[in-house]
């Protein structure tokens, strides 16, 4: 039975492998290294974090409440109007003026 490759590796240019080729260390695997992606860098010093955060959370949260009104508000007042209009009507029902209006609709 053939030792696991990690127990046979451990660094260094031990031949493991197909072509017997070391593949490197963890998260190092060999190969050529990546070209084309550059990094930017500014030191804690001259960053400002809360730069424009006032303005933009601001004109951010007028953008996300007029996108959405549409969807919400009308349920909501269709809501409010029924829930209005049941209410005045059960204090209605239940007033002297509705019980003698409607006295005769109960039997």
């Amino acid at each position: 039975m053939r030792p696991s490759q990690i127990m046979r590796g451990g660094g260094g240019d031990v031949p493991i492998g197909k072509f017997n080729k070391y593949l490197g260390g963890f998260g190092n695997f060999g190969g050529s290294k990546q070209k084309g992606i550059i990094t930017y860098g500014i030191s804690p010093n001259r960053q400002n974090p809360f730069a424009g955060a006032v303005h933009d959370a601001f004109f951010n949260t007028w953008r996300r409440f007029s996108g959405q009104v549409l969807y919400i508000a009308p349920p909501f007042l269709a809501a409010y109007f029924i829930m209005d209009w049941a209410i005045h009507r059960n204090e209605y029902l239940n007033s002297k003026a509705g019980r003698a209006e409607f006295a005769d609709a109960e039997e």
